[in-house]
């Protein structure tokens, strides 16, 4: 099974690297994708516009995907071809200066809202299906300011490798993708944002920035036929970036 004239549910999906994915499934004949967002209506309205145009019905879902109510929502519109967690949220700031209430907003949006997705999408879910979620180079490697979310995608990605044994026998594939550097508005809250820019540019062997694209077409190879065997998998793609010393 591909998403081709399938469903898919994309959240985060209105803006930077999660846009990309929903456009780029859109051009892999997905008819109808559920695009998650938490609050920017504006974005969330030219997203779906994009997505009208590429041919696919866009579905808008707001809230924070940690609520149950908005989980619910999402389970609402499959059964899915694709779910992919993007969404990301989180206080970025070092160890000693976040509280336990940063915590938990950060693991739940980033991390168990992956569960819950596959609790609540999974059960509807056909078999070749696939359930992708969202890392980051800051799952196992130190970025500054980055504890919060680094040890979220940490558990992201410890998920996917539990959901991957545990929906395998459904047929259901569930992998994820770790992005490198990708400037997009999501930079912004990194107060280290022009030297994180400029290392990506100047360190990756590849030459250059990752892109959103690239993102998307690694979400896609893995929702495709072609990756029937890769389960539990965390596809890098930072051009070459976290080989180097």
């Amino acid at each position: 099974m591909t998403v081709e004239n399938g469903s898919v549910l994309v959240t985060g999906g209105t803006r930077g690297i999660g846009k990309a994915i929903a456009l780029r499934l859109a051009s892999e004949g997905a008819t109808r994708i559920a695009l998650g967002y938490l609050r920017n209506d504006k974005a969330a309205e030219a997203a779906a516009d994009e997505i009208r145009a590429a041919g696919a019905e866009p579905i808008l879902v707001r809230g924070n995907v940690a609520s149950e109510k908005v989980v619910a929502e999402f389970a609402s519109h499959g059964p899915y071809a694709a779910v992919v967690h993007n969404a990301a949220t989180g206080v970025i700031k070092p160890a000693l200066e976040t509280e336990d209430k940063h915590w938990d907003w950060t693991l739940s949006a980033n991390a168990r809202a992956l569960l819950s997705l596959a609790r609540a999408c999974a059960p509807d879910m056909q078999s070749g299906s696939s359930i992708i979620g969202v890392s980051s180079l800051g799952s196992q490697r130190v970025l500054e300011n980055y504890v919060l979310v680094g040890t979220s995608k940490a558990a992201l990605e410890s998920v996917v490798r539990y959901l991957a044994v545990e929906l395998s026998p459904r047929g259901i594939r569930v992998n994820a993708v770790s992005a490198g550097v990708v400037e997009t508005e999501a930079l912004d809250h990194f107060p280290n944002r022009e030297q994180m820019l400029s290392a990506g540019r100047t360190r990756t062997p590849a030459g250059r920035l990752v892109e959103p694209d690239d993102v998307a077409g690694a979400v896609a190879f893995l929702c495709s036929a072609d990756a029937d065997m890769v389960r539990g998998h965390t596809l890098i793609i930072d051009g070459g970036y976290s080989l180097l010393a």
